[in-house]
């Protein structure tokens, strides 16, 4: 019990958002293009959580629409004022620099902040579900209960995206909304693609958090959890994945801090994906970035990368 609580209080203080929503409420500014702020939006299926929409630089609400990425852990996307950890991802200056440079095609970003229920909102529910039962209570311990990522994703599907298609000039179609995240945010954008993969067409995971436990020095907890966690994210992901014919999906991890324990797990997710029928550099990337580590400062140095692969100047390719 002792080793638990002490597992438990690491892994909080390394993947709980310190600071939420409720915690931090002024609106993000935005240092390109401009940010437009949805507020506190109450949903049937999840917690309150605000959201704003970023809109690049030479906006138009009528004529050609523009793509849609929704991303998680909002209030670290444009500034640090509003960050929980004091950085950002400079998403907005990233995006509308590749936009103006016509890398990408035009895009507006919905960023969805996290709440205090962050962890169970982000953990994949069915993947969840292959756990042993002795691990999935470890899992409870850690995160305050059963995943509560189906109501979370619902919120998105149900209530956001319509709110979003509505209300900006916006393409509606899968091969024009990604939903993209890091660490925890990754784990739950590939379980959107996997569930939903008629409204998503591409999904970006950073230094996704595969372990879903971790020691206080941040060492992965063994080989044996290592095993049991990867055997459970094979077999949810096996049958789950999308049709590679109609979407895309790009990984990647660094190699300091939490990011140094993520590469075994990623190279058996690879494998799965593989089978699955996905071409790397076509479909499919898997990336390691030496001396990265797990924070907002280190995707932000990078986050061109899946953004030039998910939203490139050519959508991905529809179904016949």
């Amino acid at each position: 019990m002792k080793l638990l609580r002490m597992m438990c209080a690491g892994a909080l203080i390394l993947l709980a958002s310190p600071l939420a929503a409720q915690d931090k409420p002024q609106v993000p500014r935005a240092s390109a293009g401009t940010i437009v702020d949805l507020g506190v939006l109450k949903s049937k299926y999840a917690d309150p959580r605000r959201v704003v929409v970023w809109l690049p630089n030479g906006y138009r609400a009528r004529g050609p629409k523009y793509a849609v990425l929704y991303m998680h852990d909002g209030q670290n996307l444009f500034d640090k004022a509003t960050a929980g950890y004091g950085m950002e991802w400079q998403i907005d200056e990233t995006l509308d620099r590749l936009i103006r440079d016509k890398k990408v095609r035009p895009s507006i970003v919905v960023g969805i902040w996290n709440t205090p229920k962050r962890l169970q909102e982000y953990v994949p529910s069915k993947a969840f579900r292959y756990l042993p039962s002795a691990y999935r209570e470890k899992v409870r311990a850690l995160y305050g209960g059963d995943p509560l990522s189906d109501g979370y994703l619902k919120f998105i599907v149900r209530e956001l995206r319509p709110m979003i298609d509505r209300r900006f000039n916006v393409k509606a179609d899968r091969s024009d909304t990604v939903i993209m995240g890091s660490s925890m945010g990754s784990l739950v954008s590939l379980y959107a693609i996997d569930e939903y993969p008629d409204i998503f067409g591409g999904a970006g995971m950073m230094s996704t958090h595969w372990p879903l436990f971790m020691t206080p020095d941040g060492k992965s907890v063994g080989d044996a959890e290592y095993a049991i966690v990867s055997s459970a994210f094979e077999r949810y992901l096996a049958p789950a994945l999308p049709d590679p014919a109609t979407h895309k999906l790009y990984f990647d991890h660094g190699s300091e801090t939490l990011d140094a324990i993520y590469a075994r797990y990623q190279d058996r997710v690879d494998a799965v994906v593989a089978r699955r029928g996905y071409r790397k550099g076509v479909n499919w990337l898997s990336l390691s970035f030496p001396g990265q580590k797990h924070n907002e400062t280190s995707w932000a140095s990078r986050v061109d990368v899946p953004l030039r692969f998910l939203l490139p100047t050519e959508a991905v390719p529809r179904a016949h």
